[in-house]
């Protein structure tokens, strides 16, 4: 029998042309599909021979559980199966890719690694800014609106810092996520949203730190979206809320 393994992919942030070509032809090797919620759904038909299996997982939605997910990792793997866990974006941020290698290490299993394009830099290549731009910043700064504890990070630290805040799964809290930053950025700091990055469904807001929330709501945003804050925003127009969201 084979040996087994785990290829924990990257699916990038919904468009398939930004999938890389190790990622399709590791999609075209698997035994086994286990397909995250956010990524395309006609990623199955780069994957011909293998068995999908949906383990879905959602802020805010019915998620299948992280532990059941990593034991069918564990089985099939252990079978001689060539595994590939699809997870959207990119897979070793904010893709509990950790907990995942350690679990099947440990279990003798052995993990590879394909990434994929992360949707904080599909966000910034839809708004056509730099997120590094030298004039107006000193890097950039992923950060989660809300830790496993359900707890916030530090705002006024990360608004400290002078980076461009890319800002993941902070639309059910995005009220909060601008009160804390505005204790220490001031309010026409530029900001933007894009929801959907690189697929057809894609909407983006431009707006400031002061009217971010506001303006979110009124053009009824939600997840999966990015939030982006900082100065090299400012390179952005402002057009009418009704060009904004397209």
């Amino acid at each position: 029998m084979k040996q087994g393994k785990v290829i924990l992919l990257g699916a990038g942030p919904g468009d398939l042309d930004l999938l890389t070509l190790k990622a399709v032809k590791a999609l075209a090797a698997a035994d086994m599909l286990l397909l995250d919620d956010l990524a395309n759904a006609e990623i199955v038909t780069l994957a011909p021979q293998a068995r999908v299996i949906r383990v879905g997982k959602r802020g805010g939605c019915k998620s299948t559980p992280q532990d059941f997910i990593q034991r069918l990792m564990r089985r099939y793997a252990l079978q001689g199966k060539t595994v590939v866990r699809v997870k959207g974006g990119e897979v070793l941020l904010f893709g509990r890719a950790g907990e995942e290698i350690a679990y099947l290490e440990a279990a003798g299993v052995s993990v590879e690694i394909v990434n994929g394009i992360s949707s904080g830099l599909a966000a910034a290549a839809s708004l056509g800014v730099s997120l590094t731009h030298r004039e107006h910043c000193r890097g950039v700064t992923f950060v989660t609106a809300h830790a496993q504890d359900d707890s916030e990070p530090d705002w006024d630290a990360l608004a400290a810092t002078g980076t461009t805040l890319v800002i993941y799964m902070g639309m059910s809290r995005i009220a909060s996520v601008a009160a804390g930053l505005a204790r220490t950025l001031p309010a026409s700091t530029p900001t933007a949203v894009v929801q959907w990055a690189s697929t057809d469904r894609e909407q983006r807001l431009v707006s400031t730190l002061g009217q971010l929330a506001c303006d979110a709501q009124a053009a009824g945003l939600g997840s999966p979206a990015i939030i982006l804050v900082g100065d090299a925003l400012g390179a952005l127009s402002r057009p009418s809320r009704q060009q904004q969201v397209a």
